[in-house]
C-alpha cells in the first residue's frame, strides 16, 4: 500500500472516520493511530505505517 492523503471526517470517541481524498472511500481507524492535534477537517498524509498532518 503506497502513500495516501485523507481528510478527518468525524471523530467519535476513540475512533477516527477518514476519507481518501483520492478514491472518497471512508476508512474508519483508531484515535489514536493519527496524530494528536488532529480535528475534523484535518488532512493527514499516510506514508510507512504513520500519519502526520498535511500543512
Amino acid at each position: 500500500m503506497g502513500p495516501k492523503d485523507y481528510i478527518v471526517v468525524k471523530l467519535d470517541g476513540d475512533y477516527a472516520h477518514l476519507k481518501d481524498l483520492h478514491s472518497g472511500e471512508e476508512l474508519l481507524i483508531a484515535r489514536a493511530l493519527i496524530p494528536e492535534e488532529s480535528d475534523e477537517g484535518t488532512c493527514l498524509h499516510y506514508e510507512n505505517l504513520s500519519y502526520s498532518v498535511i500543512e
